[in-house]
């Protein structure tokens, strides 16, 4: 199948509607990583009143040569707190998590997007986010 002419607009380009539900959903379940960088790690450190290196002992682990946030065995990252359903952290949160759900991954195609739709349920509903909103949050981080 031939590429894409590069002016090409995406399937997206209407925009999409998101709204967090606050379900803890992209929080929880299967295994995975959130990745961070240097200055990630430091808000997070700065949110939880530890220094970088105490904060890089008890919360990241190595990946090769990136860091991920840690997770408890069952996927949850650990910084999600069971009680409220919330992030502990949420105002210095990664931008892994900032992105969601617009990521490239998702927004692959529309049949990928679909998908999401029936993982997230704020995904596909709520405010009505624009190409440019759209796409600024997806050149943010890959995933």
């Amino acid at each position: 199948m031939p590429a894409a002419p590069k002016n090409s607009e995406p399937w997206y380009k209407d925009g999409l509607r998101f709204k967090c539900t606050g379900c803890g959903d992209c929080c929880t379940g299967a295994p995975g990583y959130v990745w961070v960088n240097k200055a990630e790690i430091a808000a997070l450190a700065a949110e939880v009143e530890l220094s970088v290196a105490e904060f890089e002992r008890k919360y990241i682990r190595k990946i090769g040569i990136r860091k991920s946030l840690a997770e408890y065995s069952d996927g949850d990252c650990v910084f999600f707190d069971l009680e409220s359903r919330g992030c502990r952290v949420y105002a210095a949160r990664p931008r892994q998590c900032r992105t969601w759900p617009f990521w490239d991954s998702n927004l692959k195609s529309a049949e990928a997007w679909e998908e999401t739709c029936q993982e997230c349920p704020g995904s596909g509903k709520g405010k009505l986010y624009q190409l440019d909103d759209i796409e600024a949050a997806r050149k943010t981080f890959h995933v």
